[in-house]
């Protein structure tokens, strides 16, 4: 957006006081000199000191408490022109080592042209008493950078890029920052920025970069492969991305080919063309699923073939608890006892913890050391309850490397998990990056035992693991089918058999767990859904309406999506009172009280559990907000003890959780779940979507719909596509 173009109001003065800064988002609240007046302007404006001069462009607010404000949108920064002013500036703090007496000294000396001697010609500080020729070269350096960054913050400034982007952008360039983004704006969109190809359209736009720059499609390529790989593919075929590079970008099939070259040069992206279809990789996770192939085919090779029989430890272990373990349940003792990998699957009432619980009493009995992860805190918990191991997500087994970013693990190759049998619990989580990173820091001789439901739905990241691993063939495995006497009691475990096999459930038993409510008007859903949460559940089953209770939908969009649904439970499950503060971001309402979730890993969030200290809130957890600051924008999260600060910028990565999607709730297990159907929403009407849903509720379910959107989406058994080559790179080790 143009100054010249907006419409928002505009005010100059000088920055008096900053009253509040959060170094993370760069929200600041400060006090301004305008015209003789004292005003109070808040936004993401990044370090800004006293004695600078500001023209702001936003509009005024009226707070509550604290008045009338000015809440900004864009602004630009100068220094001070007056030598008062600038003296002022300089002894904020600003540079290291220069406080309010010697920023006095040195304004004294050289006036008005100190700004120029410090930019230009910092050796004459040296003329200062005090100051070494050495020292005043390190604070013309440091000088230069915030002149520089400034100047950065305020040419970037009228296009309304969050401070972030610049702030990344700035550590890759520096002070070559301006000049390389005017030469290819496209720049920001590259590895360490991200910066979302469309808003770099709208910058090369406002500079008249020509519509065929190669540095364009480019980016375009690699925002598309992107956004492949949000949807869940870890590649694309060839003549797809073909079609929709220039479709999308208005480009020829030539003009494509060069730029493809030419990231292909770069090693940003990889043509793989070894198996059926040519297919284009981002670099990473071509790597990724290359080391996944070539980690599990070595380890599978260490099975030396020999089938040793533990029937009567087995026996032994039955007799011991009481119970009597299945055919195949005995089959699968025996794979993860026999092999270096192994993948122990099948669905809800089959037995996987029963016969995962042998197979720990096995390795126990040996004095072999165990190590049981899941995806998630959720996950982790659950599966620890279950088994009565101790478990752990596998982001904190793999111990997150906080100074080195993003899935960086300081577990790998060079320093190793030490165990001698490692369990992956709620496996078709677990996408093709994680992954990767799990198994560099598996020694090859370590057992490897993978569990899950490849029934469900994969990974919210890419990839498709369980999955490919079981239809490679290669990696042993057993699928539990028969469902026990114990669960086939439960209409909830049967029902989810019937959808899963293609057979409609059944509707009309109300004397169980499972219960269908019709209603073919969303509006009545939606009143249903509100009503059951908030009265009638809590009445006739004693259930804690946020702790209990998961609303799951199938989308986010739509009267009965996330969005609107979490608007509606909000209000009446945690309505406003003058007893709950909360604060207004981005229009939502964040109140004291309400269910949250952490829509993205985020290693850097800090938290406290009594005096344990440490870092990184993860995707899909789930808290409560203790309680909201409304001076400073932020609010803190209690994530089942661990208590963390969230300000405005954090914010963008939580979202409501009194209702969320079905792929969100992977992993997790409920006291009680509803389901509301929407009428229309054909792409997500399928079969494993809808097993997924009710495999998440423990004591009570509640579908809320038609007959017929039920066997819409019973009969639909389009699996989940996502494009991999796991698989086949699985097959071609063996083969």
């Amino acid at each position: 957006m143009r100054l010249t173009e907006t419409n928002l109001q505009c005010i100059t003065g000088g920055v008096e006081d900053v009253v509040y800064y959060n170094e993370e988002s760069g929200y600041i609240v400060l006090d301004m000199d305008v015209g003789g007046a004292l005003l109070t302007a808040v936004g993401n404006m990044g370090d800004v000191r006293e004695g600078e001069q500001l023209t702001l462009y936003g509009e005024y607010t009226l707070n509550a408490k604290y008045g009338r404000q000015f809440k900004v949108e864009i602004f630009e920064r100068s220094l001070p022109t007056d030598v008062n002013g600038f003296r002022k500036y300089l002894g904020s703090g600003v540079i290291r080592g220069v406080g309010p007496s010697m920023a006095k000294k040195i304004v004294e000396v050289f006036g008005e042209k100190t700004a120029e001697i410090l930019e230009n010609d910092p050796r004459q500080l040296s003329d200062i008493k005090g100051i070494t020729p050495e020292r005043a070269l390190l604070i013309g350096q440091e000088f230069q950078n915030i002149t520089g960054l400034r100047k950065a913050m305020t040419f970037f400034s009228k296009y309304g890029l969050p401070n972030s982007y610049i702030s990344s952008a700035w550590k890759l360039y520096g002070g070559e920052l301006i000049k390389a983004v005017s030469d290819n704006p496209y720049c920001l969109c590259d590895s360490g920025i991200e910066l979302p190809f469309p808003d770099a359209e709208r910058i090369a736009r406002d500079m008249d970069c020509p519509f065929d720059n190669e540095y364009r499609i480019a980016a375009g390529i690699l925002w598309i492969l992107r956004m492949y790989a949000n949807e869940g593919n870890t590649c694309i075929r060839e003549t797809a991305l073909c079609n929709e590079v220039t479709q999308t970008l208005f480009i020829s099939e030539k003009q494509y080919n060069s730029a493809l070259e030419y990231l292909k040069e770069r090693c940003d992206i990889v043509d793989c063309d070894k198996f059926t279809e040519r297919r284009i990789y981002l670099y990473e996770y071509y790597q990724a699923e290359c080391y996944i192939a070539d980690k599990l085919a070595e380890m599978i090779k260490r099975s030396d073939g020999k089938e040793n029989d533990f029937s009567e430890e087995i026996e032994g272990i039955a007799w011991t608890n009481g119970i009597e373990y299945a055919k195949l349940q005995k089959e699968a003792i025996n794979g993860c006892m026999n092999n270096h990998v192994f993948i122990l699957t099948g669905g809800p009432g089959t037995g996987k913890t029963t016969t995962l619980n042998a197979v720990i009493e096995l390795c126990r009995q040996r004095k072999l050391k165990i190590r049981l992860t899941a995806p998630t805190g959720r996950a982790a918990k659950r599966v620890s309850e279950l088994t009565g191991a101790s478990a752990q997500t596998i982001h904190r087994l793999l111990e997150v490397d906080f100074s080195s970013g993003e899935n960086c693990f300081k577990r790998n190759e060079e320093n190793p998990i030490s165990c001698d049998v490692l369990i992956i619990d709620e496996m078709s989580m677990v996408d093709t990056q994680l992954f990767a990173s799990l198994l560099k820091a598996v020694k090859s001789k370590t057992r490897l035992i993978m569990v899950g439901d490849s029934n469900q739905l994969p990974s919210v990241g890419a990839g498709n693991i369980l999955r490919d691993l079981i239809d490679s063939k290669r990696v042993p495995a057993v699928e539990l089918y028969e469902v026990f006497r114990q669960a086939a009691q439960s209409l909830i475990v049967t029902n989810a058999h019937r959808i899963i096999n293609g057979v409609y459930p059944e509707l009309n038993d109300r004397k169980n767990d499972f219960f269908f409510m019709r209603s073919e008007s969303e509006e009545k859903t939606l009143r249903l859904v509100v009503e059951l949460c908030g009265k009638r559940l809590p009445k006739s089953y004693g259930y804690d309406p946020v702790d209990d209770i998961q609303v799951l939908c199938l989308s986010k969009l739509g009267a009965l999506g996330t969005i609107n649904l979490n608007k509606e439970l909000q209000l009446a499950l945690n309505p406003p009172s003058k007893d709950k503060r909360e604060i207004n971001y981005m229009n939502r309402l964040f109140r004291d009280g309400d269910k949250i979730m952490q829509t993205k890993n985020d290693y850097d969030i800090e938290w406290r559990r009594g005096n344990e200290k440490s870092h990184g809130i993860f995707n899909g957890d789930i808290g409560r907000i203790y309680e909201t600051d409304k001076v400073n924008s932020r609010c803190t999260i209690d994530f089942d003890g661990r208590k963390a600060v969230y300000d405005e910028e954090m914010l963008k990565k939580a979202e409501h959780a009194y209702a969320v999607t079905v792929h969100k709730s992977q992993g997790s297990e409920y006291p009680c779940v509803i389901i509301p159907l929407p009428n229309r929403m054909d792409k997500l009407s399928y079969r494993n979507l809808l097993y997924t849903a009710v495999t998440r509720a423990r004591k009570t379910l509640i579908i809320i719909g038609t007959e017929s959107k039920i066997c819409e989406m019973v009969d639909n058994n389009r699996r989940t596509e996502r494009t991999t080559c796991l698989k086949e790179m699985i097959e071609d080790y063996f083969d």
